[in-house]
């Protein structure tokens, strides 16, 4: 890679902070943008001091998709048997909440990984949406299984299928923004959200209450109930549980011991 970084890592805390660095392309997603993504995403779960983590894009784009400089060449043949629609190691993946603070256009797949994440806040006067059966593909991202869980079957076929692009009063109203805001104030009011979860919840229950949420989209209520009773349990007695009660009759800000990676549980 020549010139800029395509992607930039900061920390603020407990909070790492991911930026998209191609402004004069809107922040368009290229091969080495993903390459670094996923890296710090890894890291980011790796990382026991990261809390919580925000994606956002340097400009005035979120990310304005796939970057279609090659003109016709941009979605021809693709024979990698490695290829997949997800560019991005999937944010649900990641343990830590994953908040993206669209400050501007999201478009195709940049909207497509920004779904990905656990939360969303939206600038306005911005467009968002999968637009990809307006170019002749499909849309990305794994949107096929998300979208429906999100916003019900009906909308997001509309979605699909219409490629149109959404203003974000349309976003807030289908429910796929936690917030919209003008842009200059989406990415602190994203850092802000993201510190209050670093702070005040156990850097272990959130992690493994998102991966409990993710991996029941596709389980029985049964097997919910057996997973949730069994990491219940590895929580009762530790001394984050303690802390709680403790900060809590104290009036004072939790001091949280947890370790993700080594307080994980088994099975």
């Amino acid at each position: 890679m020549t010139g800029a970084a395509p992607l930039l890592f900061e920390r603020y805390g407990h909070v790492a902070l991911i930026t998209l660095n191609r402004p004069e392309a809107l922040n368009a997603f290229t091969g080495d943008m993903g390459e670094l993504w996923s890296e710090r995403y890894r890291e980011c779960d790796r990382d026991d001091s990261i809390r919580a983590v925000v994606v956002t894009g340097n400009g005035r784009a979120f990310c304005a998709g796939a970057d279609m400089s090659g003109g016709a060449d941009t979605f021809d043949t693709h024979d990698s048997a490695n290829f997949s629609s997800s560019p991005v190691l999937p944010a649900w993946k990641v343990r830590k909440p994953v908040i993206a603070a669209m400050n501007g256009h999201a478009i195709g797949l940049g909207f497509s990984l920004a779904l990905q994440c656990d939360f969303r806040f939206a600038a306005t006067d911005s467009k968002y949406g999968l637009i990809q059966s307006r170019r002749g593909v499909l849309a990305d991202g794994c949107s096929h299984w998300l979208l429906p869980r999100l916003i019900g079957v009906e909308a997001a076929m509309e979605m699909l299928v219409l490629g149109r692009t959404l203003t974000s009063d349309e976003l807030a109203e289908k429910g796929l923004a936690r917030e919209i805001l003008p842009a200059a104030q989406v990415l602190p009011a994203a850092l802000s959200f993201a510190d209050e979860i670093a702070s005040q919840s156990s850097p272990l229950i959130a992690a493994m209450s998102k991966r409990l949420l993710w991996d029941g989209l596709g389980m029985s209520l049964d097997a919910m109930d057996a997973k949730e009773s069994q990491w219940l349990q590895h929580t009762m007695g530790k001394a984050d549980a303690i802390e709680g009660g403790r900060a809590f009759a104290e009036r004072r800000a939790p001091r949280w011991q947890s370790q993700v990676n080594s307080d994980w549980p088994e099975g």
